[in-house]
């Protein structure tokens, strides 16, 4: 089973040589990711310009954004793949985020030309290093699950990892949905402008929804629907 993965982060980033470790437990991975970071970008496409793809041994950088890598990948380098996996995204993608990442806008364009996608986000604690091996090892196995699982047309699904401390039990999966919840907001006035500071991590939790599972320290799995 051929497989696209992609991230926002950039080719080099850790956290897509982590999904790719996972994505080799399930399928033939063909990486087609963005160049350099993309992160925060949403659903921008490229359509008044090149975009240029560069070679790298058995891999693509994409000179563009994640949805470009997508289009790119599914309509000219791997129209065969069976799946587009996106990330492992360096932060969480919870809540709102969805709306604004360009790790989950990957998998968003994919499900609109009608390939099912799978997110995957790290979220990251202050002061507490990444485990990439660890985030790696959690994700095959919610790969897995999922692809056995199968998706409805228009859907997909968006994972987010819990960031233990070391020596911590692995986590427990949970379906949930989104929270609904905007992120804080939050500004401080400097001399060339505005630069926002809400604090991620004090943000609102819906009991039951995935930030609330996720920042209590489990594998929070939300199916979301295009429409």
């Amino acid at each position: 089973m051929k497989l696209i993965v992609t991230n926002d982060d950039g080719i080099e980033a850790d956290g897509i040589a982590a999904l790719l470790d996972a994505a080799r437990s399930i399928g033939d991975p063909v990486v087609v990711a963005p160049a350099g970071p993309q992160s925060g970008c949403s659903h921008t496409v490229t359509t008044g310009k090149a975009v240029r793809v560069e070679p790298r041994g058995d891999q693509f950088a994409i000179h563009g954004t994640p949805a470009d890598c997508v289009r790119v990948g599914l309509h000219r380098l791997a129209s065969d793949a069976r799946w587009v996996l996106a990330g492992i995204n360096h932060g969480g993608n919870l809540g709102a985020d969805v709306h604004y990442s360009g790790t989950v806008a990957a998998v968003r364009e994919a499900v609109l030309h009608g390939w099912p996608g799978i997110a995957v986000s790290q979220y990251k604690k202050k002061h507490l290093a990444y485990d990439w091996a660890r985030a790696s090892q959690w994700t095959g196995r919610v790969l897995a699950e999922l692809i056995r699982k199968g998706l409805a047309a228009g859907t997909f699904w968006n994972i987010n990892l819990p960031h233990l401390s070391p020596g911590d039990p692995d986590p427990e999966i949970v379906f949930c949905p989104l929270d609904p919840h905007p992120l804080p907001l939050s500004y401080r006035h400097e001399v060339e402008g505005m630069h926002y500071d809400g604090d991620y991590h004090q943000r609102n939790r819906t009991a039951g929804a995935d930030v609330d599972v996720c920042f209590g320290g489990r594998i929070a799995v939300t199916r979301i629907r295009l429409l």
